[in-house]
């Protein structure tokens, strides 16, 4: 109840400010083993029908954070504290990059979105390596317990497309013992060019490269592609048709949208001054959910979906699972929601 008025308040400073005061905020707090405890105790939402065994792996409960959040796997003790099933840390380039320039985030309350264009910025797969090789160290193997790592990876801004491939291919080798499953990110609008790799025969080079290497290994990853939902219909099946011939493990349906409908007057006024970026929230739930839905059916259900869009409460992520997706990732409904948006999720499916 009391974070309404506390989202209002941080709502009158910068963005991405915001963002890094609150982590910081959360990690000290966390920092502590019994306000960590006490943290856990208030947030984590333990049920045997949570439980989801997709990609050959075991998530504890179906929510999950998607990339961009944590994108230096830097505050992962925090948020399993908040009871996430599994966080997509990166996107994680093969060199650190300042991404672009600030400000680069941007709020809609009217419409409950976000509009960022933030670029890829990281601190690149070395140190995002080092920091996962602790975390493993000290996670937890309790099945029941243990929250799942995927890893987010994208290509440097300076790398031309033609050599993209090898970008993916660093950061999958580098990070391939440290995180559980890979998603490579080809859909994000703020990398000048990216969108491009979505076609079919360039996303095909980089996919079969990576399966090539994946494949290759005494025991593989799970491997997803994230895709827009600016995508034609045509795209959505050749994107579905690859999923067989690559032989992917799974997708995850959507990014933001580089379209500014719909969203309310207020928010299209906004909109002008703000200028690029990718949005995102309640203005992308129904195409996003579309899309699961599509993707669902083209490929029989027999490809995973995390599904990715405008979940805020249960009811957008009952829509999603029953639209076709086996998991589900916040974002924006994290900023709106607050800490308890997992609590909140996993509590609505249990009496759903």
């Amino acid at each position: 109840m009391i974070y309404p008025f506390i989202r209002n308040t941080l709502f009158h400073f910068e963005p991405e400010a915001v963002h890094h005061f609150s982590m910081n905020m959360l990690h000290a707090a966390c920092s502590t083993g019994l306000v960590k405890n006490l943290i856990q105790q208030q947030f984590i939402v333990q049920h045997p029908s949570l439980e989801r065994n997709i990609l050959g792996l075991h998530f504890k409960n179906p929510v999950g954070l998607g990339a961009g959040f944590d994108k230096n796997a830097a505050y992962l003790n925090e948020l399993e504290a908040l009871g996430f099933g599994f966080v997509e840390i990166g996107t994680v380039t093969p060199k650190g990059q300042p991404g672009n320039e600030q400000p680069r985030l941007f709020r809609l309350p009217e419409d409950k979105a976000l509009i960022n264009r933030m670029g890829f910025n990281n601190e690149g797969v070395e140190a995002v390596k080092s920091r996962l090789v602790k975390w493993n160290h000290f996670r937890s193997t309790s099945l029941d317990k243990r929250m799942i790592i995927g890893g987010n990876i994208g290509k440097n801004k300076v790398t031309p497309n033609a050599e993209a491939w090898k970008d993916y291919e660093i950061c999958f080798e580098e990070l391939f013992d440290v995180v559980d499953y890979f998603v490579v990110n080809v859909s994000s609008p703020n990398t000048p060019g990216l969108r491009e790799l979505q076609e079919k025969d360039s996303l095909k080079k980089i996919l079969s490269q990576l399966q090539e290497i994946n494949y290759s290994k005494t025991v593989r990853k799970p491997l997803l592609l994230k895709i827009a939902p600016d995508l034609t219909e045509h795209q959505l099946k050749d994107i579905a048709d690859l999923s067989f011939e690559v032989k992917l493990d799974g997708l995850v349906a959507t990014n933001t949208t580089i379209a500014r409908e719909p969203l309310s007057p207020v928010s299209k006024l906004k909109c002008e001054s703000i200028g690029a970026g990718g949005l995102s929230g309640k203005p992308v739930t129904a195409k996003s959910t579309a899309i699961v839905k599509y993707l669902s059916e083209q490929t029989g259900g027999k490809i995973p979906i995390m599904a990715s869009g405008g979940i805020f409460k249960a009811a957008d992520a009952i829509a999603k699972l029953e639209a076709g997706a086996s998991l589900v990732q916040v974002w924006t409904g994290f900023i709106y929601e607050g800490p308890a948006i997992v609590k909140n999720i996993c509590n609505g499916l249990i009496k759903a």
